[in-house]
């Protein structure tokens, strides 16, 4: 595992604001005593209420670690109480409670040649990694499959779409790309030469994806895997 670097708890003050979709809500932070994080690793945002509860919630970093600015986009999830706070009342100028980077295991420094999959809001780590290798100039590295529903629904899209990724929607066609899944035809490709695979999304995704992958030829013990709740 990379030795990877890590913070502590500190602050970030929104420096920028939007929502992509009615779903989304893109924070870009400027981040007091800054630890540069790697491609793939995730921050805690806690928030605390005057009586002094305490809620928070594990958010993957989109932006390049070269970046002044940390990048968050959080999806507002039914109930949630961090993803509904920073999606409908958080505004540019307020200070948010930060501990990070965090995590060692899903980064990529692009120093090996690796293959994304990533389904909805799960794509946010694989932007990361996009950004690393097209600022290193190692596109050929990374290979990047990303799945949503629809395109509207899908973070980043057009981004992703001028990376080079496969862009596979299950909802609607995308130019003459049938809505599907992504076809074991369309992922072999990809897989070839790889020696390391990342998957985010939900479990279900998670799941689905890592059987793609070793259907594709690739080594169990290559993949590495983050997944969350009910999203992707």
């Amino acid at each position: 595992m990379v030795t990877a670097p890590a913070g502590g708890w500190t602050t970030g003050t929104i420096i920028e604001l939007d929502h992509p979709t009615d779903r989304l809500v893109r924070l870009r932070l400027h981040v007091d005593d800054r630890v540069d994080h790697l491609a793939g690793q995730h921050y805690v945002v806690r928030l605390r209420a005057p009586d002094g509860y305490t809620a928070q919630r594990s958010y993957s970093v989109a932006s390049d670690p070269d970046d002044p600015l940390l990048e968050l986009m959080v999806e507002c999830l039914p109930g949630g109480e961090v993803s509904g706070f920073l999606h409908d009342v958080a505004e540019v100028g307020d200070v948010l409670e930060l501990r990070g980077p965090i995590g060692g295991w899903f980064v990529w420094e692009g120093d090996v040649p690796a293959v994304c999959i990533a389904g909805g809001s799960g794509v946010v780590p694989v932007v990361a990694m996009a950004r690393v290798a097209r600022r290193l100039g190692v596109q050929d590295l990374l290979r990047v499959v990303v799945v949503a529903r629809t395109w509207g629904e899908l973070p980043y899209a057009a981004e992703l779409e001028r990376y080079g990724a496969l862009v596979a929607l299950t909802r609607e066609n995308l130019g003459e790309r049938v809505a599907a899944p992504p076809y074991p035809e369309e992922v072999a490709p990809l897989v070839s030469g790889a020696e390391r695979a990342y998957v985010c999304g939900s479990v279900g995704f998670a799941s689905y994806a890592t059987r793609l992958l070793e259907e594709s030829g690739l080594r169990s013990d290559a993949i590495r895997v983050e997944q969350f709740g009910e999203t992707g």
